[in-house]
């Protein structure tokens, strides 16, 4: 029992770095997988880096939403940097180790900026609850000064508690070093920990209800009486006017907490390639439709694009 105990101490006192397996059970698409991510990513940086700018220039664009989703086009391009660019790295030169710092580096900002998210959901929630359900108020309870606060509390709010989830994590006694995923995250860290990890997992699922679920409680909220608002309007062209407004909002929000519940409720001795996937889709597929499903119905983007196309080429 002591030698047992002694060699574990030993196992887990010399692990300084992590082996990302990431997708080496598929060594003959590294090329193609390599090819797909560094165009997803492209399109990420060309699709969001778009949506930023014309927020910013168009006069016409000018208003709480647009300022929201500006706001949420950057953040979604740092929360894809967090991992892809490693991916990338990862995949091109097969060199698949990471060092504990830049583990712990990498599990910080991908928490802080998913709880990020989550809150910055939540804000563009409320922004359509206050333009659809007290539209007479909607400039007043809307202000510019109110705007910037709402965005400055959903990028801070969960640095602290993040940080220190991080601390826990990353300090645990670790036996093993083959990270079987394609990033540094909580779930597939607690599984290379020696001994009993109950506490530490206690503690991850607890903090993702609060941090996570919470503003989706709260978003599902507002949904609730922004579509009993518009079920009350008495013209067919106004409720889907409304509908319209929202619907997008609403896809984003499906595709991120869809996934991420998901990947978090799948249990500890599922196959990992299902965790890779889905974790795929909430940090890499959901960014890159992002633009798109914000543009494609909705002709005061589109307009502005090709204005803004049309001084670039001119």
């Amino acid at each position: 029992m002591e030698y047992t105990e002694k060699m574990a101490k030993e196992n887990f006192t010399v692990i300084v770095e992590f082996i990302l397996l990431g997708f080496s059970d598929l060594p003959k698409l590294q090329v193609f997988l390599f090819a797909i991510l560094l165009i997803i990513y492209m399109n990420i940086l060309i699709g969001n880096g778009l949506i930023i700018v014309i927020t910013t220039v168009d006069s016409t664009l000018q208003t709480p939403m647009y300022f929201f989703l500006g706001n949420f086009s950057f953040l979604e391009i740092c929360y894809t940097s967090v991992t892809l660019p490693r991916m990338l790295t990862n995949l091109w030169t097969q060199n698949r180790t990471i060092s504990l710092i830049a583990c712990a580096i990498q599990l910080s900002f991908f928490l802080i900026l998913g709880v990020t998210e989550s809150f910055l959901l939540a804000v563009m929630a409320y922004d359509r609850y206050v333009a659809i359900c007290k539209p007479l108020y909607y400039p007043l309870i809307m202000n510019h000064k109110v705007c910037v606060q709402l965005v400055v509390v959903s990028w801070i709010i969960g640095i602290p508690g993040q940080l220190l989830q991080t601390y826990k994590v990353i300090s645990l006694p670790f036996c093993f070093n083959e990270l079987n995923h394609v990033f540094c995250d909580v779930p597939p860290l607690l599984k290379l920990a020696c001994g009993d990890t109950s506490m530490q997992e206690f503690s991850v699922y607890a903090v993702a209800v609060l941090l996570g679920m919470f503003p989706f409680i709260i978003i599902l909220g507002f949904y609730f009486k922004i579509i009993t608002t518009i079920l009350k309007l008495p013209l067919v062209t106004g409720r889907r006017k409304a509908f319209s407004t929202c619907s997008s909002h609403l896809i984003v929000v499906g595709l991120f907490y869809g996934s991420g519940i998901i990947t978090y409720l799948i249990p500890k001795s599922s196959q990992s390639g299902i965790e890779k996937v889905l974790s795929l889709f909430y940090t890499i597929v959901t960014p890159m439709f992002n633009p798109m499903i914000y543009s494609l119905k909705n002709k005061d983007v589109i307009a502005a694009l090709r204005k803004l196309l049309s001084k670039i080429l001119a």
